[in-house]
């Protein structure tokens, strides 16, 4: 059994998935595994939730995946200086046998996600083994690389999807029998979600899981900039070794459904009346004065006719639905399948952003993309800007043009739940 960065190259026939020897935070170095947990780095809101997560512990992982400092140079060098000092000082160690690890979140609203997160190896989107189905931000990008470069580790794990077989197959067979046994870890964060972790290494048990999962392609739910970074610094890193692999977690929807939901966006300096002036002849605009739940059930009705929006920051919601559809003809591009052409994101990006408002879609400056849909709508009353709230996309409408080749504008949506950041790490100097 080769752990990652020793297996030779061969071209990928499937996912191939393997065992790596974790970092993870020795419970009795830290105040609580809870405490030192973060979400994934995007979805941290900036800076409210950093400033929470920063005072939660000490050794919080928002200090290596969001490190604070003037430039970024700095902040990955402070990165790779904290990383070094927690391996040192004992507060992070490293697991004595490489192995896959079963990861379990659960919460009291009836959700349950078991998945395996292992080392994948990397892969071109032309292999059709890994299926990207959004556009990513250069700038993201090259941030997240030079993180990775300096500290020479995978600091959070990425979530991928993949279809398992009707039948109990092997991998699946494995996480429901690992589940049964007493976990390495189990926390409760404070979002409610439990989390446990357990370790496969038996070599037996790992091969019957590599053989199951060479047999699927899998779907990016989260985590397209991490992916499109993986593959940046693999370029950097011709020889065979651990850049070959990136740290992902694997779950298959067929016996663990995923919740989709939307990302939205707060426009900075473009006051909720100038963008809903600038509709005027172009789409229908309703004010309505209800709750936020009230007025995303309206958007949820209005989504099943026509391309629909919510605007907020004024201390309203603005309903914005049934574009004119010359508009539509001269700003979406019409070299895509219709299920793309008619996406509210694209509409958004094609549309709305690059033609109406005319807000370039890869400027921090101008546009920012939020999960939380209260935050989004707090920061726009807070900050004068405009919130677009959008419906999420249907899971099969992704996979579906991700087969195809064809990808949905940048951050079109949020599958969940993510899996914490900070729980297990993995070192490519290891």
């Amino acid at each position: 059994m080769n752990s990652a960065g020793h297996s030779e190259a061969t071209a990928p026939r499937g996912l191939e998935l393997t065992p790596f020897r974790g970092l993870r935070y020795d419970p009795d170095r830290v105040g609580s595994l809870a405490a030192v947990t973060s979400p994934p780095y995007d979805v941290v809101v900036r800076p409210d939730g950093l400033h929470h997560l920063q005072s939660a512990d000490p050794y919080n992982i928002v200090r290596l995946i969001l490190p604070q400092a003037t430039t970024p140079s700095v902040r990955n060098e402070q990165a790779a200086d904290t990383l070094r000092r927690w391996l040192s000082e004992g507060v992070l160690t490293t697991d004595s046998e490489p192995g896959l690890y079963v990861y379990e979140q659960r919460h009291d609203d009836g959700m349950l996600q078991r998945g395996i997160i292992g080392a994948l190896r990397l892969s071109d989107p032309a292999d059709g083994v890994v299926l990207p189905h959004e556009d990513v931000m250069p700038h993201v990008v090259a941030d997240r690389a030079a993180l990775m470069r300096a500290t020479s580790a995978n600091l959070e794990p990425l979530l991928l999807t993949y279809r398992g077989d009707a039948t109990t197959t092997a991998a699946a067979e494995a996480v429901e029998h690992t589940a049964e046994q007493p976990p390495l870890l189990s926390t409760t964060t404070e979002d409610g979600f439990s989390h446990r972790l357990w370790s496969i290494t038996d070599p037996a048990a790992l091969t019957r899981i590599q053989s199951d999962l060479a047999r699927h392609q899998a779907l990016i739910a989260d985590g397209h900039h991490r992916w499109a970074t993986y593959r940046r610094l693999r370029a950097e890193h011709p020889a065979p070794g651990p850049w070959d692999f990136g740290l992902v977690l694997l779950v298959d929807t067929a016996r663990y459904p995923l919740r989709v939901r939307a990302i939205h966006r707060l426009l900075h300096g473009l006051p909720v009346a100038e963008a809903v002036a600038a509709l005027d002849g172009l789409f229908r605009v309703r004010r309505l004065d209800g709750p936020l739940p009230a007025a995303l059930e309206t958007l949820a009705d209005a989504v099943c006719a026509s391309n629909a929006f919510l605007l907020a920051g004024d201390g309203a919601f603005h309903l914005v639905d049934r574009p004119d559809p010359e508009l539509l003809a001269r700003t979406v591009p019409a070299d895509r399948p219709a299920a793309w052409r008619t996406l509210d994101a694209t509409v958004l990006h094609a549309t709305l952003l690059d033609h109406v408002w005319h807000i370039p879609e890869d400027s921090p400056a101008h546009i920012a993309y939020i999960h939380d849909t209260a935050a989004t709508v707090e920061k726009a009353e807070r900050d004068g800007g405009t919130a677009v709230l959008m419906h999420p996309v249907r899971e099969e409408v992704v996979r579906d043009l991700a087969r195809q080749g064809v990808t949905m504008p940048r951050k079109s949506t949020s599958f969940g739940p993510k899996p914490a950041s900070g729980l297990v790490l993995r070192a490519l100097d290891a």
